[in-house]
């Protein structure tokens, strides 16, 4: 079971992002863009867990106690690597007050349980497409346009099973909530199968 932890954007902002993928894939050719469904921020990307789900939910669990809810925005467009002229992996950027943090506390929260996972350094983005191989995609940059100045609130954290090749290839297999304010109640957690 491949596991990672993700944010998902609004729909009016995966509305904005699709409006701006629309004006560029005329320059992308070589790109496989994402679904829209399926766009997401990865905060942690566990891979395999094996045996060790219950004790990571349970380490998640204490990470995620009285976490607050985050307000997030679009911030730019990216690639990885960082060079536009060998762009394997095309982004929008996401910025929020908090969301480094939680990242990191999630992360350690894995490592306690044995998960090993990668120490490269957190940058939030929402991965719009995807080239093998590199290519050029200063074009594609271009033709996006400035980042659209699309804003959202977070009120929830999923663990997600990734299977590739399913029609329906991410899954939910356990939510957070997060709070609202001092006085607000958690959402409710929730588990699908």
């Amino acid at each position: 079971m491949s596991l990672f932890v993700a944010l998902w954007p609004s729909p009016p902002v995966r509305g904005q992002l699709e409006s701006a993928v629309r004006a560029a894939r005329p320059t992308a050719r070589g790109l496989r863009w994402s679904p829209p469904r399926e766009r997401h921020l990865t905060l942690v990307f566990l891979g395999e867990v094996g045996g060790r789900l219950p004790e990571l939910t349970r380490a998640l669990d204490r990470a995620l106690a009285g976490r607050p809810a985050l307000d997030l925005s679009l911030e730019d467009w990216g690639t990885f690597p960082l060079r536009a002229d060998r762009a394997a992996v095309l982004w929008a950027g996401v910025g929020g007050e908090g969301l480094h943090e939680l990242a990191e506390v999630l992360g350690e929260a894995a490592r306690a349980t044995g998960v090993p996972v990668a120490s490269r350094p957190f940058v939030p983005h929402i991965t719009l497409a995807r080239a093998r191989p590199p290519r050029d995609a200063a074009e594609t940059l271009r033709a996006l346009g400035p980042a659209p100045s699309a804003d959202w609130s977070v009120d929830r954290v999923d663990l997600v099973e990734s299977r590739p090749g399913d029609p329906d290839r991410y899954r939910t297999v356990r939510t957070w909530g997060l709070l609202w304010g001092s006085d607000s109640q958690r959402a409710p957690e929730r588990g699908t199968s």
